[in-house]
């Protein structure tokens, strides 16, 4: 630290050098800048480049036979082409890569800029041993499919050049891409080694490409590991920026760098007043960029912000949004001048007001006169179409006065739409919410704004919606954007709201396409695997007893939920609606979409929404608690000697030890055992009083109880009839086990349908209990195709059938 003394009096050492400004020494009391920073578009470059190199792998393994094609096209050329000639080539190409970086580095030293050449150093010896090591891991041991993509087969061609790869290394660790003639000459050179190397067979074109994508990794990841000298411009720097804007500070000192990584100093003038300056570092941009390109790909494009903007477009934006607060007459900082400073960073200078944020105001010092304050500013900035977009504690404050001033307007957006305006609203009522309740926030933002404008958020009450501070805080009160929503209906009963989707897409959705196409790969694996000569050899007695069995587990399907729906309901549509729920597996897990067909088929006849969901609840708790059971009694019975014997088996005190363990840690974990208690709350949330509806019912029971115990029967029928249509046998407590965990590991899997678990699952359940492999595998693709992918085409014709008829 330094401090600031008049002109004549004794100062301390260190820190940012005093700048003379008249009669004073300005110091800057700041900590010292240290000498190198890791800049994190280095790192953001080193990431780009991985993936830039596993996607060439990716796409030269699929367009193999293209590449291979090309390679023997340009041997058949190269072999007509005079030896002396392509020698020369490589040659004069190979000395010009080479002339191109000692000739840089003789300049750098020249100029005393040896350290510089010494890190381009040390990441080409990195790149020559790294390469090295790749090419004996290729040749050796490697993939046999990239080892001939990259070495094109030929004895003496590294799979990963050891002269390319650290030169490129070492010029992007000089970062010789800032002086453009150097560039030039160098890629030039690249260019025409490339061409030599591989017209004369001595790299393939896959080789060069990876050679050169390695070493531009490694020269970003020296970058980033060793640190580049700062060119961040020290406050001196700052002070004289401000001088030339006409302003005479006399003493400076540097504040806690804000939530958007910027600097910010304070500055106190000649005339006592103070100026609150704001930094913008260009290679401080780049900062958090993944988590903005994430929203961005994530979120509809009205909603998203740019990921990545130039300095110069930073400083248009925060100057512009400030001066077009002030003029809608809200009360925000006034700037007062903007500047840059050097090439790598800017400043705004804004008029000084002693303020407290609203997070380190107490809860019980926001009183109803500092809400109506709070929306009065909001709805200023509203009438001028101006989006904030970040209404939080830290950027809402209040001055000595009592009176808000918003702060931090550089995330905001001029001229902006319906949907920006309506997020201010909800981000600004979750808040207001957390700190005093959802009662009284929606009662002053109703008194404030109207009951209209919050209607109009109510659709956006998301957590998506919200800044990332706020859905942190939101984990600790789950139901508050419940209760927000009830509340502003209590205010306004017949609002109505189009739906709004802010997410192209959810996380989950991405992982359910992942987790589809892996289980695509190897269920087609499994195909390949198949003797075709195994499959016409079927016994179609057998195969017709699965197909019955799997027809019938929809009749069962259909009395398992009648029996718990108290009301009356029709067997033969209620039957085609199981088979409408076999069309949606095809698009949503096996375990939500029965939930939600039967649900809305209920909806549709006429049972309220709540009562719906409770008896599918009801009917979904009896068919686990009966799936747990079976699987123990025929896990139990399995392990017994005889049949009158009924000693546990060993397999069954294992999988008891493993459900305790599981329960367990379940229990021990208190975030998982919130989120496993609340998805059952809402699941089961109900079901005791419509059980106890259905339990007065003797005919309801037998229904409800008969059709759960018939739908594993068939189940269990139809995948034993399916090994017996192949030749094998097993004893039918066996099979049953094997379906009843095969069906739950479908069921948590997140695949539609289960696809590739419950495939995986019973093959390895069905070898396990001896069964061959090759009679295991077509099977359980005969069962699969009786009950997951046969039953598709009807269950499309029931799903529109059900549709056109108003019962779905």
């Amino acid at each position: 630290m330094t401090e600031i003394k008049e002109l004549g009096e004794t100062t301390s050492t260190g820190g940012t050098p005093p700048v003379p400004d008249g009669d004073t020494v300005v110091r800057v009391v700041e900590p010292l800048l240290p000498q190198r920073i890791r800049r994190p578009s280095d790192l953001l470059r080193f990431l780009a480049t991985l993936l830039a190199l596993v996607a060439v792998i990716l796409l030269a393994l699929v367009a193999k036979k293209t590449l291979n094609g090309l390679e023997g096209d340009v041997a058949d050329g190269t072999n007509r082409a005079p030896f002396l000639l392509s020698g020369l080539a490589g040659v004069l190409s190979a000395s010009a890569m080479l002339g191109v970086p000692v000739a840089f580095a003789i300049e750098r030293v020249f100029h005393r800029d040896g350290l510089r050449v010494a890190e381009g150093l040390f990441a080409a010896i990195a790149a020559m041993v790294l390469s090295y090591v790749l090419g004996e891991w290729i040749v050796n041991a490697g993939p046999e499919d990239l080892r001939l993509l990259l070495t094109g087969n030929r004895e003496g061609v590294e799979p990963v050049d050891t002269l390319l790869t650290p030169i490129i290394a070492y010029v992007t660790a000089v970062r010789i891409s800032r002086r453009p003639t150097w560039r030039a000459a160098l890629w030039s050179a690249v260019a025409l080694n490339a061409v030599a190397l591989f017209a004369g067979l001595a790299a393939t074109i896959l080789g060069i490409v990876v050679s050169i994508l390695v070493g531009l990794a490694v020269g970003y990841a020296t970058l980033y590991g060793v640190g580049s000298p700062n060119t961040r411009p020290p406050g001196s720097a700052v002070v004289s920026a401000l001088r030339k804007l006409g302003f005479s500070p006399v003493r400076a000192h540097r504040l806690d760098d804000d939530h958007q990584s910027s600097r910010r100093y304070a500055v106190e003038l000649k005339n006592g007043s103070r100026l609150d300056v704001t930094v913008l570092d260009r290679d401080r941009q780049v900062a958090g960029v993944l988590y903005r390109l994430w929203r961005r790909i994530r979120l509809n494009s009205e909603t998203r912000r740019k990921a990545i903007r130039s300095l110069r477009a930073e400083l248009e934006r925060e100057a512009l949004m400030a001066y077009a607060a002030q003029a809608a007459g809200a009360s925000t900082p006034r700037l007062l001048g903007t500047s840059e400073i050097g090439s790598e960073a800017a400043l705004l200078a804004y008029e000084h007001t002693p303020t407290r944020a609203l997070d380190d105001i107490p809860d019980d010092e926001i009183d109803d006169n500092l809400l109506a304050q709070i929306w009065e500013q909001v709805l200023l900035l509203q009438v001028q179409r101006l989006a904030h977009r970040r209404l939080t504690g830290d950027s809402i404050h209040v001055d000595a006065e009592g009176r808000v001033v918003l702060m931090d307007a550089r995330s905001g957006e001029i001229a902006a739409g319906d949907l920006l305006l309506r997020l201010d609203i909800a981000q600004l009522l979750t808040y207001l919410s957390l700190r005093v309740g959802a009662r009284r926030a929606v009662e002053a933002a109703a008194a404030g704004a109207g009951p209209g404008v919050l209607a109009d958020a109510l659709p956006l009450l998301q957590r998506i919606a919200l800044t990332r501070e706020t859905r942190t805080a939101l984990n600790k009160n789950r139901g508050l954007l419940t209760e927000i929503r009830e509340q502003i209906v209590e205010l306004r009963p017949r609002a109505e709201a189009d739906e709004v989707r802010l997410e192209r897409f959810r996380p989950r959705t991405l992982i359910t396409i992942i987790a589809t196409a892996f289980a695509a790969y190897f269920l087609v694996y499994y195909l390949t695997q198949i003797n075709l000569n195994m499959i016409t050899s079927a016994k179609w007695s057998w195969t017709g007893v699965a197909l019955v069995a799997a027809l019938l587990s929809y009749v069962a399907a259909a009395l398992m939920l009648k029996g718990f729906v108290p009301e009356k309901l029709p067997l033969g549509r209620t039957v085609l609606v199981q088979f409408a729920g076999s069309f949606v597996k095809l698009v949503a897990p096996a375990a939500v979409s029965g939930v939600a067909i039967n649900s809305r088929y209920l909806q549709k006849r006429g049972i309220p929404l709540g009562q719906a969901v409770a008896s599918v609840g009801a009917s979904q708790l009896i068919g686990l608690v009966f799936h747990i059971m079976l699987l123990l009694l025929f896990a139990y019975i399995t392990g017994s000697n005889t049949a009158s014997s009924f000693t546990p088996s060993r397999t069954l005190v294992i999988a008891l030890l493993a459900v305790a363990v599981l329960v367990v840690a379940v229990v021990s974990v208190p975030r998982l055992r919130r989120l496993i208690t609340s998805r059952l709350r809402s699941l089961f949330s109900g079901v005791i009083p419509r059980l106890l509806d259905v339990l007065q019912s003797p005919a309801k029971i037998a229904e409800g109880f008969g059709g759960t115990l018939l739908l594993t029967l068939f189940f269990v029928i139809c995948l034993d009839a399916s090994v017996r249509a192949f030749g094998g046998s097993l004893n039918i407590a066996a099979v049953a086990i094997v379906f009843l965990a095969g069906n739950a590991i479908g069921s948590a899997a997140p695949t539609p349908g289960g696809l590739g678990a419950v495939e995986f699952s019973l093959s390895v359940g069905l070898t396990l209990s001896g069964l061959p492999a090759e009679v295991a595998t077509p099977a359980v693709l005969l069962f699969r195709l009786l009950t997951f992918w046969l039953p598709v085409l009807p269950g499309w014709a029931s799903f529109t059938y059900l549709q056109r008829h108003g019962a779905l």
